[in-house]
């Protein structure tokens, strides 16, 4: 019942860490309570509660989970803690005010302390706000928080604060028979077309064949090149980190495109263009396309098309090894701007919504090098889009 009791709390809303929920185990066993399920209640609040703005949240689980609770004794159950719960001991909780008072160190002094850090630190580090370690305050290492880090070997996302990851992250190609919106997103798409008849002659020509035929007096049958929207695109897709929110929308505009453009190249990237973008996540750190040979081998008369959140640190786009997973020589702004030096016409497509753009700094900077041409990932912003593209 105590677990219950736990996580019911943490449902509400009540920012419980596992330690407290330890002191009040620790507690209990020491019979502090007695048998008295009013002396229970006081302990347990003043165990598990650090807000007062938290009181009443607090007595309506209790009085949830409790309710017909006649002796302590029924509550304790030997009930065994999950793994994944001890691990997280290690993890530290932080209010938005503790939070505020954090500083960043900056680009420059971020990397100049953290050689510093490897060249003293000799073992494993927890919970402190200096070395590099775990569930601290620290800039490098994982499952902490701090404003800007370097984030080395955790699993995943969780405060979206690192502007390096020391690790090998894998993504998943996007798929294109995926129709989930596929069909409605085709139908926008189809501003963006311009028909001509190229390849081979392999259909037939039916208004052809009966001129002809009226006038030779037998059947003579004509052939002509079949009808194909003329149109050529080149796609950069974002993948993995806050764009792994955005997948439906992303896949079902990927299978539309395919379906709809004969002449379609896709790349993807990852936060931002660099000097180096790849067409198989599997192979992204074997196989990757120079971006200078994307500018040379495809003609101006391309559409540039990129679909991502534009959300991601600063530095990724405006300094020289901002890049979150490696360390590139010039800034992702000046690898975008050669696209567009090349690709005249040219559109962003993203799929957070409009209306949140003002409050991510990136998403601005972007705005601005693509010089307005930012649109929402919906069918009235794909509309926009297309009908920018086919000026």
């Amino acid at each position: 019942m105590l677990l219950q009791f736990f996580t019911a709390l943490r449902d509400a809303k009540v920012p419980v860490t596992l330690k407290e929920y330890l002191v009040l185990l620790g507690a209990m066993e020491h019979d502090l309570p007695g048998k008295s399920v009013e002396e229970f209640y006081f302990l347990s609040r003043t165990a598990l509660v650090k807000d007062e703005t938290h009181l009443d949240r607090f007595d309506r689980v209790f009085g949830t989970v409790f309710k017909g609770l006649e002796t302590v004794g029924e509550a304790v159950e030997a009930v065994p803690i999950p793994e994944e719960w001890l691990r997280k001991l290690a993890e530290k909780y932080l209010t938005e005010e503790e939070k505020a008072q954090l500083q960043a160190l900056g680009w420059d002094k971020l990397f100049e302390t953290l050689k510093q850090r490897l060249a003293e630190q000799k073992g494993r580090h927890q919970g402190g706000s200096k070395w590099i370690g775990t569930g601290g305050t620290s800039p490098f290492g994982a499952y902490g928080y701090n404003p800007e880090g370097i984030r080395i070997g955790q699993d995943g996302n969780r405060n979206f604060r690192a502007v390096k990851v020391w690790d090998r992250r894998d993504f998943r190609d996007l798929d294109d028979d995926a129709e989930i919106g596929a069909r409605t997103m085709r139908l926008a798409l189809r501003r963006l077309r311009r028909f001509a008849r190229t390849g081979a002659a392999d259909e037939l020509d039916l208004d052809g064949t009966i001129r002809a035929s009226a006038r030779q007096g037998y059947i003579d049958v004509k052939m002509r090149p079949e009808r194909r929207n003329a149109v050529k695109v080149l796609l950069f897709l974002d993948v993995g980190g806050s764009m792994d929110w955005h997948i439906e929308q992303a896949q079902a505009l990927f299978s539309a495109a395919r379906s709809e453009f004969k002449h379609l190249v896709h790349f993807y990237f990852h936060n931002c263009v660099y000097e180096g973008v790849w067409t198989e996540n599997a192979r992204r750190h074997e196989a990757r396309t120079p971006l200078i040979d994307v500018i040379r081998t495809y003609g101006s008369d391309y559409r540039l098309v990129f679909v991502g959140d534009a959300s991601m640190s600063p530095y990724e786009i405006a300094v020289p090894g901002g890049s979150v997973e490696h360390w590139n020589e010039e800034p992702g702004a000046a690898w975008l701007g050669r696209l567009l030096d090349h690709f005249h016409e040219a559109a962003w497509l993203n799929p957070v919504p409009e209306t949140h753009w003002g409050y991510t700094q990136s998403i601005g900077m972007v705005q601005r090098l693509m010089a307005g041409r930012m649109f929402p990932l919906t069918l009235e912003g794909l509309d926009s889009a297309a009908r920018s593209l086919v000026r």
